[in-house]
């Protein structure tokens, strides 16, 4: 009689089993090993996994947006430049794409006198673009995350609340969007231009996930306000705007209408 218990299996073993990528005898061993409720969170997440392919069936044949394809190059031009950064892991690599994007961003404006040292201070509008375009890369690198996407989880939104809050210098406010599907999944501390900026995500039950990316924009002359503006410069779309010198951004893979009014429903409760 064999009493050995099964071999133990973490998160990495059922994301390998999710995705298929697993050799035949692999996934057949790791099957005998995993409970019943491991099982069905492999099949839930190949439900999704089916259904974000259905819902997004015409994106495989239709060529990149201009736009997407311009930030992919710049990304890749640093991320080859860069390369040996990434030997510090993940989250440091990612937060070097990140910051080179920005700076990427900022040489390119238009009005910049020659010279890295020599560049103009962007106008309010650039610099809400800029804004923006953080807000977007911060959506790409952690969007992705199944094991740490927040730094401090919607079951602690008190705690992330006052945390954020008193790093920003402001009282936050966390916008409730169930009634537009998505929960909140946390949130995170990051770093901007002039101070700290927050991240909170969201998350429906396809597992599609948008965050709103907030920080104050200290800049001489900056719009006290402005309208909800579209931006596709990034690795994915999103709306932004200014309050009373504070910066919003709601990002993710979603369609314009759909993002337009997750955008509608974040400021009209902030």
């Amino acid at each position: 009689m064999n009493d050995r218990a099964p071999a133990p299996f973490d998160d990495d073993d059922l994301h390998s089993l999710a995705d298929g990528r697993l050799a035949p005898a692999q996934e057949q061993a790791l099957r005998a090993r995993l409970t019943p409720e491991a099982l069905a969170q492999v099949e839930h997440w190949q439900a999704q996994r089916a259904q974000l392919r259905a819902l997004h069936a015409d994106w495989a044949s239709a060529p990149p947006p201009p736009a997407q394809q311009a930030a992919a190059g710049r990304a890749q031009a640093l991320l080859e430049h860069g390369r040996q950064w990434w030997r510090w892991g993940g989250m440091a690599a990612g937060w070097v794409l990140a910051f080179g994007l920005g700076w990427l961003g900022h040489t390119q404006w238009p009005g910049a006198a020659p010279g890295p040292m020599a560049a103009r201070a962007p106008g309010p509008q650039l610099l809400a673009q800029h804004f923006a375009q953080q807000a977007a890369v911060a959506h790409a690198v952690f969007q992705p995350e199944q094991r740490h996407p927040v730094e401090v989880t919607a079951a602690q939104q008190e705690h992330l609340v006052q945390w954020l809050s008193k790093r920003l210098g402001r009282p936050l406010k966390v916008p409730a969007l169930q009634a537009q599907g998505f929960e909140l999944v946390g949130g995170r501390l990051l770093p901007g231009d002039s101070g700290a900026r927050a991240q909170f995500m969201y998350q429906n039950a396809a597992g599609v996930r948008i965050t709103l990316y907030l920080g104050a924009l200290d800049s001489p002359g900056a719009a006290p306000e402005t309208a909800f503006r579209f931006h596709t410069d990034g690795p994915v779309p999103g709306f932004y705007w200014v309050d009373q010198g504070f910066g919003y951004a709601l990002s993710g893979e979603l369609p314009r209408a759909a993002l337009l009014g997750l955008a509608t429903a974040v400021h009209q409760q902030l």
